[in-house]
């Protein structure tokens, strides 16, 4: 036969049940309240990041409006209201400024390089000529009267020769310029496009590119102007 346990005891463990249950009942009240808490500082903070961001698109889309008062009224009609508009939303985190930078800094770079490149071609002609021109001196000097007609017509043809291999030179150099120049307006196209700014993709319509030029210059410019020290921005 089970033995029963006292009164007391059976009242004390009821006691202490009820108690453990208020005790869950307030941790989950708490909980519920600072999950809710949690929340509304959630939308809070969204809300406050949406004012700023507006904000932020709102002030870059009046200083693009602007800059784009000093550009040719042809291209102003191009630039609408839309187009700057979403160029303002592309430039907000400041991640185009630093692409738009880099890509000038790899541009002024190849430039710098291709122009070295051709000073140096043009050097090796120029001591071409020089030279030749000290051994043809110094062959007339040297040569027999009867045979100063042979020699002049050998040295001139010897002149032309060397100066069709410059000519073929710096032609084949110019178009490498060119080429190389080329690819890296590519480059920017494409490296633009997939960031995500309007008006650029890849093209060879001369309207279109000078769009995208004057975009570019615009995008450096509001860059510029921002970097200024002191100068605060939303």
């Amino acid at each position: 036969m089970a033995t029963s346990l006292p009164t007391h005891l059976i009242q004390k463990n009821h006691a202490a049940l009820e108690l453990c249950e208020t005790k869950q009942k307030s941790w989950k009240g708490t909980r519920n309240q600072n999950l809710k808490m949690e929340g509304y500082h959630a939308i809070y903070e969204s809300a406050a990041d949406t004012t700023k961001q507006q904000e932020r698109h709102y002030y870059l889309l009046s200083e693009l409006q602007n800059l784009v008062k000093a550009l040719p009224s042809s291209f102003q009609q191009r630039l609408s209201y839309t187009m700057l508009s979403d160029l303002a939303l592309a430039l907000i985190d400041g991640t185009v400024f630093e692409i738009a930078r880099g890509l000038l800094d790899i541009q002024h770079l190849t430039e710098k390089n291709l122009y070295n490149q051709r000073q140096k071609l043009h050097t090796e002609h120029r001591m071409l000529k020089q030279e030749m021109v000290r051994k043809h001196k110094e062959a007339l000097q040297s040569c027999k009267t009867h045979n100063l007609a042979v020699l002049r017509s050998a040295q001139q043809r010897e002149l032309e020769n060397l100066e069709q291999r410059v000519k073929d030179e710096q032609r084949m150099m110019d178009e490498k310029i060119v080429l190389e120049l080329d690819q890296k307006v590519v480059d920017q196209q494409n490296t633009l496009e997939k960031a995500g700014v309007p008006g650029f993709y890849i093209t060879t319509n001369s309207q279109e590119l000078t769009l995208q030029m004057n975009l570019f210059e615009l995008i450096l410019k509001l860059q510029q102007k921002e970097a200024q020290p002191g100068r605060c921005l939303p």
